[in-house]
């Protein structure tokens, strides 16, 4: 399960002959990997929707994203101790079972209070399943680790870019439909995991649940935390709230948040790594948070231009993924400990403290509508400050070339794996 089971791994060599034939366990995990994913964005179409239905204020709807990550984030410092204890299978048919309930229930609701409550409970399913994804596909794939990394690389980005899809898809037929569509797909997944996935032995090494809050008594990651807590604000703010003044159909914002899906992944494997190699870790970052702050900046100045929302939502998409595979980095050399505890540590803070941000940008945007982008580019602007402040901690990280971390592993730090 740990990220750190996977960071040696290298393409395969060139002229070796590719394996492409995996277990049908892969494949069931991979379709499981890739609903699970959706889910993050799957909501973005449907939150004016259900604002209008169910007369509710931006800042309730919001909540949707509070509950479901505050839940996710302190749910990671548990999910190394369950799997360690129960084992992957058991672990992941949990996490499934409890999207499929809470999923159907969230589409059940009369109040947004109740959809709130069971986005909550949706977020520890999907702790519990993203946790153990990972591992569960390299343990199970042939062709060599790398090619299962690929495999899982391939569903996350699916999974990202086509959630907002999906969701203002079926979100043009009611704001249920997509929350009945994942619980339909996520049962697919759970019985195809059942009949396909054999049982793997049980750790022999049981995770400690202080463990992580031990190791953010290390400066560099303690930095590193606080540094992502603060451009989550920003981060969650797009997300949550950006749909808002755009004031636009669900067909309409689904394709947005598409294209934002699409930039973030093409730049988390593309432009980060490269950059990353010239430029260094630590400057790339700080550079890449303050494009994206200056372009919080820009939509708080012009957010009655829908225009220059939609550029400014879909731009992002490539400051946020350079960002995101590059902080990877500075999580995995940040401290000397295990990677799952290192990541769990982060997540912990990124999560449970950003939580907070799409309900205040809800709440100041009912005030003011460009707000909320200003409080973003702000907090966002703070996190490079922060981070340039503890420089010193990472700065060995760029005395030697750049560790080789695949954007799985990006996306591990950047979604809470352990």
């Amino acid at each position: 399960m740990p990220v750190s089971t996977i960071s040696v791994a290298r393409p395969t060599a060139v002229g070796e002959p590719a394996k492409t034939k995996q277990p049908k366990a892969v494949w069931a995990v991979a379709f499981a990997s890739v609903i699970a994913f959706m889910g993050i964005g799957l909501v973005d179409p449907i939150l004016k929707p259900i604002g209008e239905q169910l007369h509710a204020s931006p800042s309730q709807v919001t909540l949707l994203f509070t509950s479901y990550m505050l839940v996710t984030g302190v749910a990671m410092l548990i999910t190394g101790v369950v799997s360690s204890r129960f084992g992957a299978k058991k672990t992941l048919l949990a996490g499934l079972a409890i999207i499929v309930l809470f999923a159907a229930l969230a589409g059940s609701s009369g109040t947004v209070g109740q959809i709130v409550g069971f986005r909550a409970g949706w977020g520890l399913g999907n702790a519990l399943f993203i946790a153990t994804a990972l591992a569960t596909i390299v343990g199970a794939a042939t062709g060599g680790t790398a090619r299962a990394i690929i495999m899982y690389e391939a569903a996350l980005g699916i999974g990202i870019a086509a959630g907002p899809l999906v969701g203002g898809f079926l979100g043009h037929f009611s704001w249920r439909a997509p929350f009945f569509g994942v619980s339909v797909l996520m049962a697919v997944a759970f019985a195809a995991l059942v009949l396909m996935l054999p049982e793997a032995p049980k750790p022999t090494e049981r995770a400690s649940i202080t463990a992580p809050f031990k190791a953010l008594a290390f400066p560099g990651l303690l930095l590193v935390s606080a540094t992502a807590l603060l451009y989550n604000y920003g981060f969650f703010t797009l997300l949550a709230y950006t749909p808002f003044p755009l004031n636009m159909g669900t067909y309409a914002i689904g394709f947005i948040f598409f294209g934002w899906g699409l930039l973030l992944a093409l730049s988390s494997v593309v432009f980060a790594p490269k950059l990353q190699r010239r430029f260094g870790t630590v400057p790339m970052m700080a550079l890449a948070l303050a494009l994206f702050a200056a372009d919080l900046a820009v939509m708080a100045v012009f957010t009655d231009h829908r225009p220059v929302l939609i550029i400014g939502t879909v731009l992002s998409g490539l400051f946020l993924g350079v960002n995101n595979t590059l902080i990877t980095e500075a999580v995995m050399e940040s401290a000397p400990v295990e990677r799952s505890t290192a990541s769990a540590a982060y997540s912990f803070v990124r999560f449970t403290g950003g939580a907070a941000a799409p309900y205040l940008a809800g709440k100041l945007g009912e005030h003011q509508a460009s707000l909320p982008f200003w409080v973003g580019a702000a907090c966002t602007a703070a996190a490079v400050l922060v981070l340039f402040s503890g420089r010193k901690l990472l700065a060995r990280m760029d005395d030697h070339a750049p560790a080789n971390h695949t954007p799985a592993e990006a996306a591990a730090i950047t979604y809470g794996e352990d």
